[in-house]
């Protein structure tokens, strides 16, 4: 991460995180009204990440939007680590196909409406946000729960607690791409402000309210880091989740092809491919654990299913192809999975 040269704004590489120093607390009861502006230009417009998250950890409770490639979309969870219900999902597309894009999502409670470069692009009735989804630690370029960065350039973010009309979304993006900052009504609620212009050092200001500044780490990091997450969180639709999962299973097939070749020739290990198949889900059941301390690197149990199963199928290679030969050429001994050796030829 840096700051960008002569202009505000942070640039963030492929991982890079900055966090609220303090939870950002709403600053009257909850109530049915809330917005936030975000201006930020991305890398890659076919890429993936995290753009924000609200947060609250003793909850598990998140709103969150993202970059889905050239889409924007917006998550609502409740529930913890190892639960939770999504309350709102919208989606809006090819808000990434230009260089950048000043994003305002704003709600009354009942309906929930985005805008982009000031223009109405869409509104969603029964998705209401409140001002408590506004609230909690705020963190930008990834998820709180796994690697999930994005890259680009973040110049300008605020949260208000009130709806914002579309004249005044229609002033703030003139302000904010003109003057670098919006001009504040007292109606609009302002509860924080991020210029980015500090252009130097690990701290970014909220102008509005001290103590709830967002701060560089040393190092990426992922807040509550998921252990072994459960299949049906991360399944997705996309081509990158088969794909992921092809590879996973073909990375495991030579270690149960070479492993069981091992147990049931040289070892002559009783039922070889049973033990053969245990190896393989043991060694990927380390690398999982071992990925949980990792912030770049995901731990799920997708992957300890499909290694194992790419396990199987390099014991099943095994009996297809090498078994027969071994038979035919080898040197008169065979050792099945019962570890029982047979001579050839005349006794």
């Amino acid at each position: 991460m840096h700051w960008l040269e002569n202009e505000n704004g942070l640039r963030f590489g492929r991982y890079g995180t900055i966090l609220s120093s303090d939870i950002l607390e709403r600053a009257s009861p909850d109530g049915p009204s809330c917005s936030l502006e975000i201006w930020m230009a991305p890398d890659l417009t076919w890429d993936t990440g995290t753009l924000i998250t609200f947060y609250r950890p003793l909850t598990g409770q998140r709103f969150s939007l993202h970059q889905r490639y050239t889409d924007l979309a917006l998550q609502r969870d409740i529930g913890d680590q190892h639960y939770q219900v999504n309350l709102v999902e919208m989606h809006v597309h090819d808000v990434f196909r230009n260089k950048q894009a000043f994003i305002t999502v704003t709600s009354n409670g009942q309906e929930t409406a985005i805008y982009i470069d000031g223009q109405l692009v869409t509104r969603s009735p029964g998705c209401g946000l409140s001002r408590n989804d506004l609230t909690g630690q705020l963190i930008i370029a990834t998820s709180p729960l796994q690697g999930d960065s994005w890259s680009g350039n973040l110049r300008g973010l605020a949260v208000y607690t009130s709806e914002l009309s579309a004249a005044q979304i229609a002033q703030h993006y003139e302000d904010w791409t003109q003057k670098g900052k919006p001009t504040l009504a007292e109606n609009e609620r302002a509860l924080a402000l991020y210029l980015f212009d500090e252009r130097a050092g690990k701290t970014v200001h909220n102008q509005l309210k001290p103590g709830t500044d967002l701060y560089i780490p040393e190092r990426y990091l992922v807040v509550h880091q998921t252990f072994l997450e459960s299949p049906w969180k991360e399944f997705h639709r996309q081509k990158s989740y088969l794909k992921n999962a092809l590879i996973n299973v073909g990375g495991f097939v030579p270690l149960g092809f070479s492993v069981y070749a091992y147990f049931s020739l040289a070892r002559r290990v009783r039922r070889a491919a049973v033990v053969t198949v245990i190896v393989g889900a043991a060694v990927s059941l380390s690398i999982e654990v071992l990925q949980a301390y990792l912030p770049t690197r995901d731990s799920g149990i997708t992957d300890l299913i499909t290694n194992t199963i790419g396990t199987g199928v390099g014991v099943a290679l095994y009996h297809a192809v090498a078994s027969p030969l071994v038979h035919v050429l080898g040197d008169g001994h065979w050792t099945g999975d019962s570890g029982i050796s047979a001579r050839q030829g005349s006794q």
